[in-house]
């Protein structure tokens, strides 16, 4: 017994849909990663702002370095720095996109603002 071509043509369609499937998957993971890379990098570039305002007008390193932390994503590191009239501070993090075993992306966002003088 022979099947129809409308059948033929059914299961084609049903079968390059089931292997379109995982390149739909992988595409889709990339894109909510690179959302996620863009979201951490802003976080990042947001923090350093916080702080080197902060620094800027006279804060305490550990003030200003507390309120980059409260802005910045978790687990991310911030350096401060001094000199030549200017505050600069870096926050960097590390994100996890994908499987446990892949590697971090890093993210980095430096701030620098001109210190005040005071009254």
């Amino acid at each position: 017994m022979r099947s129809s071509p409308a059948t033929d043509r059914g299961g084609s369609v049903t079968m390059e849909a089931a292997m379109l499937l995982p390149t739909l998957m992988l595409v889709l993971a990339v894109a909510l990663g690179a959302v996620a890379a863009a979201e951490a990098r802003l976080s990042c570039a947001d923090a350093a702002r916080i702080g080197a305002r902060a620094l800027a007008r006279g804060e305490t390193p550990d003030r200003a370095r507390a309120l980059a932390l409260s802005a910045a994503p978790d687990g991310a590191r911030v350096e401060l720095t001094e000199g030549g009239g200017t505050a600069r501070v870096t926050v960097r993090a590390e994100l996890r996109i994908g499987p446990l075993r892949a590697p971090p992306l890093g993210v980095r966002a430096e701030a620098a603002v001109p210190l005040e003088e005071p009254p």
